[in-house]
């Protein structure tokens, strides 16, 4: 099942299919040849199953019309100076290759093409030759022959599911071009546009390869959306990890003004991307805390078919990265939010079983995980929060050397990495931290040479004129573990 057309665009194509050509004296004034207009009018203006007819019978001539051949040009070459001509073939050309199905208001719709064109369209040419240079055609915004062209090969790359290298090249240009919809664009109509045609694109392995690669320019701007729609800023997690979100909600918006069927969309693409879980998993909640803004999302999310992304797409991704992930989900509080979720009236049959694999996931998880597991997994997501074994003597009288000795060393070195950090919008974090190395010196003191050559201990002297109380007092109390021992030496 297709994706409902976004309205913009079917407004903008209707408005094309209606204006009036001079077709005849644009094949006297050699703009189009009497071949070129013979065969659009043959499909021009006629009921579908007429028009499939007709192309289906003539598959060789109706390639060389649009993508044209060694000798002979196509139409889209012949009419590149006449703006009306080159909107019309877009148009035509896109109504050929789409073979929509999707369903509105309770309604089954359909869009059907010419299903076998796309493919005849490779046959000894290449049919981008003439298409990608429409992409870069015009700077200026009020040009539909762009937006026009990337749905043509959109529909074109997903309806003929073609490997070759042309494709290969082409599709990184495309991306390009659509990103720069989602990134520069404050209409929400053609994010949209852009948003349904990143699905569309998202056919198979390779394309989803391509896409994560290029992820500076596609999948970071998604994740903006989403961390809008969440009611948080890009510059931090750290309102998700406290729980002070801003958010203006409602039926069709969310925070930030992310609208119901822009976060759909959203959801879908990174949850086609989520199939790739198992190579890029680690790195999605690396780079963009997946995990803790999907939880948040799933705490506001609006409608089952958004939950149902969410919950999927989690799944995919926990699933794929047991070991790295789900300790990040425990951290997020997921388990008490599912059990939250499973009481609300829920009627999809694949959300429920999503819900409930993802339930029985975490509760296997959890069943043998410890609080010094616990701890582990907080400081190797690289964001600390005042949890129970941070203020508890006893966990660190039972497990500081076993932190200390983890992995060679890991966890004081990511203690390192993280004090690093200003934290200008999540001081405690800072805090955290210093208490932990107080409590590490304290117990293993004859280990405190090693966390000084880490430089925890320059780090924890430069915090104490930190313009955070919290910050200067919890590293006032770290500093004097280590010059307590000083002084009995």
């Amino acid at each position: 099942m297709s994706l409902d057309p976004p309205p913009y665009l079917g407004s903008l194509q209707n408005n094309i299919r209606q204006r009036p050509i001079p077709w005849d004296g644009a094949a006297r004034a050699g703009t189009i040849t009497e071949g070129q207009l013979a065969r659009i009018r043959a499909v021009d203006k006629v009921k579908r199953e007429q028009r499939r007819q007709v192309v289906e019978g003539h598959l060789d001539t109706y390639r060389i019309l649009f993508v044209g051949e060694p000798g002979i040009p196509g139409v889209l070459e012949s009419a590149s100076k006449r703006s009306d001509v080159v909107q019309y073939i877009l148009v035509l050309l896109s109504d050929l290759l789409e073979t929509t199905i999707y369903r509105k208001l309770h309604v089954l719709t359909c869009f059907i093409g010419v299903p076998t064109l796309a493919k005849a369209l490779f046959k000894d040419s290449d049919p981008y030759q003439h298409l990608l240079p429409l992409l870069a055609r015009s700077n200026n915004a009020e040009d539909p022959i762009p937006l026009l062209t990337s749905t043509v090969l959109t529909t074109l790359m997903a309806n003929s599911r073609d490997e070759s290298q042309s494709t290969a090249r082409a599709l990184p240009l495309v991306l390009s071009y659509l990103c720069s919809l989602v990134k520069t664009s404050n209409d929400a109509g053609l994010q949209d546009i852009a948003v349904v045609e990143y699905s569309s694109l998202l056919y198979g392995q390779s394309s989803r390869q391509l896409f994560w690669k290029q992820r500076s320019e596609t999948v970071t701007p998604l994740v903006e959306i989403l961390q809008k729609a969440a009611g948080v800023g890009g510059e931090s997690s750290a309102s998700l990890w406290s729980g002070n979100t801003t958010l203006r909600s409602g039926v069709e918006s969310l925070g930030g003004g992310v609208g119901l069927q822009l976060l759909y969309h959203v959801l879908l693409v990174l949850w086609q991307l989520s199939f790739e879980a198992s190579d890029i998993g680690d790195e999605l909640d690396d780079e963009y805390d997946i995990i803790l803004l999907y939880t948040q999302l799933l705490r506001l999310s609006p409608k089952e078919k958004t939950t149902r992304l969410i919950l999927s797409t989690l799944y995919n991704l926990l699933e794929a990265n047991p070991s790295t992930l789900l300790p990040t989900a425990v951290l997020a509080r997921l388990p008490a939010l599912l059990q939250n979720v499973g009481g609300r009236r829920l009627t999809d049959p694949d959300l429920q079983e999503d819900l409930g694999k993802l339930k029985e996931m975490l509760e296997e998880y959890q069943k043998n995980k410890t609080t010094f597991d616990e701890y582990i997994a907080e400081v190797q997501s690289g964001h600390l929060r005042w949890s129970p074994p941070h203020r508890h003597a006893i966990f660190w009288a039972e497990n500081a050397r076993k932190i200390l000795d983890f992995e060679n060393g890991e966890i004081a070195r990511k203690l390192v990495d993280i004090m690093k950090k200003p934290w200008e919008n999540d001081k405690a974090v800072l805090a955290i931290a210093c208490n932990d190395v107080g409590y590490l010196v304290k117990e293993v003191p004859e280990k405190r040479y090693q966390l000084e050559k880490l430089g925890l201990k320059t780090r924890i002297m430069e915090l104490m004129g930190d313009s955070d109380e919290n910050v200067r007092w919890e590293s006032l109390r770290a500093l004097g573990g280590w010059l307590k021992y000083s002084f009995e030496n």
